[in-house]
Formats: C-alpha cells, sequence, structure tokens
C-alpha cells in the first residue's frame, strides 16, 4: 500500500503499479487484502468475545467500531479535502462540496470497512454455508444494482473504490478472509495451506471467468471461433476491448475484481503461513507494519502530504525512487517508534 499510493502520481512508474479502472493491476490487489486481513480479524474476535460475553454486547461492540472507523475515515477522507479545496483560490460553495465528497472522497477504503463490517454482522458469526449464501446474495443484489444503473453512476460520479454501495461488493474478500480464519483455527497448518490455497485458486478463477463476460455484453459481442473468442486478457493484462460491469474495475467495486481479489488474498496468505507458520521465517519489517496497520495507513497519508510537495510527476527514476526512499523511511521509523514504545492505534 505504501508503494503503490506514493508511486502512483509518478510518470516513470510501470502501469502495473499504478490504478486505471480498466483491468486489475498490481496497485489494485492491494485494497482486497486489507478486507481479507479483516475479515479473518473479525472473525477471530467476534468468536472469543461471544464466548465471553454472549449476546447484544457484542454486537454493539461492533457497531460502535464500526462507527468509529466510518468517522475516522470521514475526518481523513472528508476534511483532508477540504483543506485542499480551502488552499486553493477561490474558496469553494459549501453546499456543492459536501455533495461531491457525499459522493467521492468519503467512500475510501476506512469508510468501506466500517460499512461493510455493519453489513456483515448478522451473519459473521454463522457457519461457512451461511456467510456464502450471504456473500452471493450481497454479490447478485450488486450485479442487480449495476445492471440497472450504478455501474454507470458510479463511473461517471465518479466514484472511488465501488462508491457508496461498494460495500456489497467489498464482502466478497471479507467474508472469504473469514473463511481463511475458520482453515487455520484447528491447528494444522499444512491442511490449511492446502485448503487455503485450492479455494483461492477456486476464487482467482472464478473471478476470470466472470470477467470474461464482458465479451458477451454490450458494447462487445464475440467474434471468432475457439476457446480464444471467449477469453479475454488475464488479469495484469491490459483490455483491448471496451470495459463494462464484468470488467475487473477497482472503481466500480466490480464483482470480477473483488472474486479475484479474495482469491489473490487468500492464496498470498497460504503462502505465508506456509512461510511463517510452516517454516518458520520471521521478518521484523511485516511485523512492525501488521502489528500497528491502522496507525501505518493515517500516518502515511500525512507522510506523503509533506513529501509530495517537494516532488514533480516527470521526475527521473532515480528521484523517484530516493523519494519513496525517504517516504518508507519516515513511514517505518514512525510505527517502529511506536512498536517500542508499546503505543498501537486501534478501534
Amino acid at each position: 500500500m505504501f508503494v503503490v499510493n506514493f508511486l502512483g502520481s509518478f510518470a516513470v512508474v510501470p502501469a502495473i503499479l499504478k490504478h486505471h479502472n480498466t483491468y486489475c493491476s498490481y496497485a489494485d490487489t492491494i485494497m482486497p487484502q486489507f478486507f481479507f486481513a479483516v475479515g479473518f480479524a473479525y472473525r477471530l474476535t467476534f468468536l472469543r468475545r461471544s464466548e465471553r460475553s454472549p449476546g447484544w454486547p457484542v454486537y454493539a461492540h461492533y457497531v460502535k467500531r464500526s462507527l468509529g472507523l466510518i468517522a475516522l475515515g470521514a475526518l481523513l477522507y472528508v476534511g483532508g479535502a477540504a483543506f485542499d479545496e480551502w488552499l486553493r483560490p477561490p474558496s469553494p460553495q459549501a453546499a456543492p462540496f459536501l455533495v461531491r465528497a457525499l459522493r467521492t472522497e468519503l467512500f475510501q477504503a476506512l469508510v468501506h470497512i466500517g460499512v461493510t463490517c455493519l453489513w456483515i454482522m448478522p451473519v459473521i458469526g454463522k457457519p461457512p454455508s451461511v456467510r456464502v449464501a450471504f456473500a452471493l446474495a450481497s454479490a447478485a443484489i450488486h450485479l442487480g444494482l449495476s445492471h440497472g444503473f450504478y455501474y454507470e453512476w458510479v463511473m461517471t460520479a465518479p466514484g472511488i473504490d465501488g462508491g457508496p454501495l461498494g460495500f456489497l461488493s467489498w464482502t466478497t474478500p471479507t467474508l472469504a478472509g473469514s473463511l481463511a480464519h475458520d482453515f487455520v483455527r484447528d491447528g494444522d497448518r499444512i491442511k490449511a495451506v492446502a485448503r487455503l490455497g485450492r479455494w483461492g485458486g477456486v476464487l482467482m478463477l472464478a473471478g476470470y471467468a466472470l470477467s470474461c463476460l464482458n465479451l458477451v455484453t454490450p458494447p462487445n459481442c464475440p467474434t471468432g471461433n475457439g476457446l480464444g473468442a471467449w477469453l479475454i486478457e488475464p488479469p495484469f493484462v491490459p483490455p483491448s476491448r471496451p470495459v463494462n460491469l464484468w470488467t475487473m474495475n477497482q472503481q466500480a467495486g466490480s464483482l470480477s475484481y473483488l472474486t479475484f481479489g479474495a482469491g489473490l488474498s487468500m492464496a498470498l496468505y497460504a503462502l505465508f503461513v506456509w512461510a511463517c507458520d510452516v517454516r518458520g521465517l520471521q521478518v521484523g519489517v511485516f511485523r512492525t507494519l501488521g502489528a500497528n496497520a491502522l496507525a501505518g495507513y493515517v500516518i502515511h497519508g500525512l507522510v506523503e502530504r509533506l513529501i509530495k510537495p517537494w516532488t514533480h510527476p516527470d521526475m527521473s527514476a532515480v528521484a523517484t525512487l530516493t523519494a519513496l526512499a525517504v517516504f518508507l523511511a519516515i513511514c517505518y521509523g514512525c510505527l517502529r517508534l511506536l512498536e517500542t514504545r508499546g503505543i498501537f492505534l486501534r478501534l
């Protein structure tokens, strides 16, 4: 996240490290992994709290936590956008700014996480079959609304990360994370790696299959014969045809994109379980970042605001990498200091 968020504005950076909203680039794989991790932690802590004090107090805790995330996101996104607007003359009108902020700036990562957690709260403690059914129902609702009006609206607003109804499709990687928790809960890590890898592959293939429907839906139509006529470019490859609601697209929060993202997150987690739990690999940098992820998210945005005014989009590769190194060093240094002091930002 640190790397792709900082590098996205520089011309020298390869396309795969940028968001394009016409296919799934490497940059687009980052956010689904956040939701996957949220789903894992949500399931883990929900079950623990339910064992200690079952009933409404558990749900009240998660309502407050989710609302806290939404409030923090609103402060960071809308407050930051307002600050930038008021620095640029002429001063904007309040009403148009608020309307635009509610359609665009507000619905980014933290707000999406908060809303998604509220949406899936009734099923996070339920058996896998219930959670899978809920994910499928949410996906169907999102697909129906996208076909009716929402895809065109969120692409022209423009929306960010799926817009106000993005929680319906962000449900997919979040509940996939909750299923991953169940896979590793019994302690058999070898078995868990196999299950995570298998289901990660299934979800990635399902996401790609959904994206191939782009070829047979307007404005496209099938051409030629053979299997190639039914297969679109794979993820990480720019499309050769016009995009639509089946295209892997972070801006629209499309179903194909988040199904593939959920599968990739699960497969990558399988590799980490094998490397860390089975083989014993430990990386201190990852520990520091993972132990204080919310603080890292907040800090990296502030550090970027400090450094970016000293850079230029057309800088050379050497200058861009130097700026990135300074940015990463400051972010890591702040988080490492918090870790050594025992300070962790959690909701």
